[in-house]
């Protein structure tokens, strides 16, 4: 079994993830729920109630880099 690491600064819950590439913070889940295929497989899982995407998953999806860092969207 594959090993997550937790720690990774390329995970990212929806929310954060959607409002760092300029999103509404719903994208990820919308595109996730409507077009899961754009998705590439191991990129985005869902945990309980929180949808977890990594970097590679969002510049799949999105096909660019984050407009905003982690800590630029946290900041407000």
């Amino acid at each position: 079994m594959k090993k997550i690491d937790l720690f990774n600064s390329d995970l990212f819950g929806s929310k954060e993830a959607s409002l760092m590439w300029g999103k509404q913070q719903d994208y990820v889940r919308t595109i996730w729920n409507k077009y899961p295929e754009r998705f590439p497989a191991g990129t985005i899982r869902k945990f309980g109630h929180q949808l977890i995407v990594t970097r590679e998953g969002m510049e799949a999806v999105t096909k660019r880099e984050a407009k905003y860092t982690f800590d630029e969207i946290m900041k407000g």
